[in-house]
Parts: C-alpha cells; structure tokens; sequence
C-alpha cells in the first residue's frame, strides 16, 4: 500500500514537472517566434519559478487596470450598438409608420435587412482586425455606424429608411465580434466568462434605457421645431453614438504587449499567462489569415457552436418586437416603453447570478440548458393565454432565459477556440456572422397580424429553445470526449511513448482541459 501511495505520488511530481517544462518550452518557443526582446526574455523566465503569492498579486494587479480601461468603454459601446440598431422598435410606437406610409410586413423588412449587411461585413471586418489597431478600428466603426443611425431621421420614404437600416448593418458588424475578440486577447480562459457576462449586461441596460429614453422623447419632443418624435429619437441615439467612439479611440487598449498603461513587467506577465493558459501568446502576426481560416474551417467544433450560436440568436428575434408584444396586454405607447425597463432590469440582474454561478463552477452546459428552458416556459406562458398578469410574467421569462444562456454561449466559443490568434477570430466572425442570419428571417415569425397571441413566433421560438438545449448536450458530449483525449495522450507522454495520433489537440498544454 505504501509503495503505491509512492508511486502515485511520484507520477503526480512527474506530470507536475511536465506541466512546467511544456511551459519553458511554450514561452521559449514564443520568445523565438514573435521577437521579444532580451528584457521580456529574463523576465518570462523569472515568471515560471516565482511563488503563488507573488503570482496571484501581480494578476491581481493586472486585472483591476485591464477591467477598468477596457470593460466600462466595451459595454457603453455594446449599448449604444444594441440602442442603435433596436431603437426601430420604439420608433414604431410614434408616427413611424404612418409618415413612411409602411404597410403589412414593411416594418419586418426594415428590421432583418439590417442583418443582411451586418453579415457581409462580418468575416472581413475581424480579418482586418488582427491587422489594425483595435482602438481605432472599433472607435472608426463606431463613428460611421453613429452617423448612420442619426441620418435615420431624414428618410422620407420607406426605400430610403430601408437603406438606411442596411448600411447600418454594414457598419455594425465589426463591433461585437471585435469586442469578445479583444477581451479573448486580454483575459484567461477562466476569466472570460465573468468578462463576457459584464460586456453582455451593455445589451440589458439598452433595452432598459432604450424605453426610457424613447417614452421621454415620444411624449416630450414629437412636434418640436416641427420635427416628429421618432425622428429626434434617432438624432439624439446616433448623437449619443458619435461622441462615445472619439471617446473610444483614446480609452481603449490594443493588445498586452502595446499597451502603455502597464509596466514593462505587467505588460510580460499579461503575455505570459496567456502563454501559461493556452501554450501561445497573442501575437498579430503569428499566423497569416489563410493559416488561420484554414485552421478555423478545418475545425469540426466550428460548425457545431455555430449552429448553437444561430439557434441562441434565433431564439431571440421576440425583442425586436417586444414593445408590440408587450403594447398587446392593453397598455398605451407610453406606458408600453416605461413597461419595458423592469423587464430588462430584472434580466440584468439575474444575470448577475448566472455570471457567478458559471464562474464559480466552471460550468457552461448545465447552465445553456436550465437558463433557455426557462425561455421556453416563458413563451408557452405567452401564446397560452390572455390573462394580463400571466403574460407579463411570462415576457420576464422571455429574455431572462434566452438572453442569458446566449451570453454563456458567447464565453463558451472563446474557451473553446483559445489559439492562435487568427484562429479565434476567424471562429468568433464566422459563429457570429452565420448566428445572425437567423435575425433575417426569424424577424418575420412575428407579424403584427398574428397579435395578441403570436402564437406562430411564441410556438417556433419555444421549439428552437429545446433544440438549443440538445445542441448544448451534444456540445458537452464532443468536448468531454476531446478532454479523454487529451488525458489519455499525457498518460502515454508521461511514460515515454509515443501519443496516439488524430487528435486535434496535439498541441494543448499539459493540464489544459476544455470547459463543459
């Protein structure tokens, strides 16, 4: 018994030395790839033997100026990119449609159209990203996508509203990608998920926000100088916009290894626990983008998390719509706006909860699968009855289930697909870009003519929550099954035999393991 107890200990010492020679190896690999100089080379060393004390320090030192530079800038951004593009809703409580003289599914194709754009611009928008300076590019996109927004108000006719809402589209679609791809640059496996859930909380605060603002604008300035309620709505949102992204280009980091506002010494530790983390540094040019879209594509977990992604968004076209839905419980345009707000205040909050839950327990399966049935539940509530109360309750569970289990969606692609560089954000555009078409033609599952009840989009998007939930266990099964792999190829590493080939991860770190 002792001998074994001996044994067992000795193989643990063994895969422990293992774990931090693999490391050596990673972080003299990336010294002699990338070009860091003999300074960064010392202090990579120096990294590897320090104390967990002097570790867990530093990190800590190095988050709280990461989250403070970039996160507050990243969610102001993401609600003004949601308010910008969902503020057509509110629109449609004032004059909208009747001054445009838009009729049956007209307010439909406004909508999806958007989406069409957003799309095109999807894939080479993150391309170009691993290439330019991140601040600038989002803070340029911003800018252009704000001008667009406020330009909105000067459409006379349904045609022009309708390209309008393209090219929004268009200059939308570097932002959110970009974003999750930057903080995927700056943030550990382990951290990204917390991170993702405070970005994502920019969506509720512009739902909540967006009512607010438009029951102010819609009772308080329509007719002012002459000019109706729903256009001053689009001049204040895109004025909004345009100021915060010349803001933006000055607050917002670049990579760890640019940045100024860390020491030398930070700015090396913040590679280097990348390189501890995923066995590569984040380096612009360690790969070209054809080594990376290859990578990508080659991939067979690209496709799966796309459809999950897809499915997640699909599940979600009800907010596009969701002052109408709500405008049915018999309530006036006013009334319906400032209804909106507790609604997406109570989303925010529980996410909150899920956000520290998945964290806490590493877990993101179990939590896509509780969190969209409560979706479910929500829209069978929904299209069941007409009893005001039930269907109140019934549209706090809308968002609250399928908002939040999308949010753990987004943090589990980024943990799934951590190297390199080009490699996730290739995965992170293309999830995104096909995730979205599903806004195309899922906005028409709820034309006004099915009102109250919207049973045709309830029932669809209730049945695309329990397949996002089988997505989600088929999803846990494969990675489950990849992390077996890679057990099974340390235990032959670790004997000194050669690993079992056909993998895909030959080249994960000792230790690493995919999240479930």
């Amino acid at each position: 018994m002792a001998s074994t107890k001996t044994e067992e200990s000795q193989e643990g010492i063994e895969v422990a030395n293992e774990e931090v020679e693999h490391q050596k190896e990673a972080i003299a690999a990336a010294i002699r790839i990338h070009g860091v100089d003999e300074e960064q080379a010392i202090l990579f060393g120096r990294f590897t033997t320090a104390s967990s004390e002097w570790h867990r320090d530093i990190s800590k030192t190095i988050l709280r100026k990461v989250d403070f530079h970039l996160l507050p800038m990243l969610i102001l951004m993401y609600m003004l990119n949601f308010l910008d593009r969902n503020n057509l809703s509110q629109a449609r409580l004032g004059t909208l449609e009747e001054d445009l003289k838009m009729t049956g599914t007209d307010f439909n194709l406004a909508t999806s159209i958007l989406f069409v754009g957003y799309i095109l611009m999807q894939l080479p928008s993150n391309l170009l990203l691993t290439r330019v300076r991140p601040s600038v590019y989002l803070g340029v996109a911003m800018t252009i996508w704000g001008t667009i927004s406020a330009a909105q108000a000067a459409t006379q006719t349904f045609a022009s509203l309708v390209a309008c809402r393209f090219f929004l589209g268009f200059a939308e679609a570097p932002f959110f990608p970009g974003a999750i791809f930057l903080m995927s640059s700056w943030y550990t496996r382990s951290e990204l998920a917390l991170r993702i859930a405070w970005f994502y909380c920019g969506h509720s605060f512009a739902n909540a926000f967006g009512g607010l603002l438009g029951a102010g604008v819609l009772a308080n300035m329509s007719g002012a100088r002459g000019v109706s309620g729903w256009r001053w709505l689009f001049i204040i949102e895109g004025s909004l916009t345009v100021v915060s992204a010349i803001c933006s280009a000055f607050i917002l980091p670049n990579y760890p290894a640019t940045t100024k506002w860390l020491t030398p010494e930070e700015r090396a530790y913040a590679q280097w626990r990348l390189v501890k983390d995923a066995g590569e540094a984040d380096e612009a040019n360690a790969s070209s983008i054809k080594e990376g879209l290859l990578l990508a594509l080659r991939d067979p977990r690209l496709y799966l998390f796309t459809l999950l992604q897809h499915a997640s968004l699909l599940s979600q076209t009800f907010q596009y719509f969701f002052p109408s839905i709500l405008q049915t419980l018999g309530y006036g345009n006013i009334e319906t706006l400032l209804l909106t707000a507790p609604v997406w205040a109570a989303t925010f909050c529980a996410s909150l909860v899920v956000t520290y839950t998945s964290g806490h327990y590493s877990d993101r399966s179990i939590h896509i699968i509780c969190l969209i049935l409560i979706s479910v539940a929500g829209n069978i509530i929904v299209v069941s009855t007409l009893n005001t109360a039930a269907r109140f309750f019934g549209l706090f569970l809308l968002p609250m289930g399928a908002l939040l289990s999308y949010q753990i969606i987004l943090a589990w692609i980024a943990n799934s697909f951590p190297r390199p560089l080009v490699k996730r954000s290739v995965v992170i555009s293309f999830a995104n870009m096909v995730g979205n078409s599903a806004n195309i033609y899922g906005t028409y599952m709820y034309p006004a003519s099915d009102a109250p009840r919207y049973l045709v989009g309830g029932s669809a998007t209730a049945g695309v929550g329990l397949l996002i939930a089988l997505l989600a266990v088929i999803a846990r099964l494969v990675l489950r099954r990849q992390n077996t792999k890679l057990a099974i190829r340390e235990a032959f590493e670790a004997e000194g035999r050669p690993a079992e080939s056909g993998g895909r991860d030959e080249s994960a770190p000792v230790g690493f393991r995919y999240m479930l």
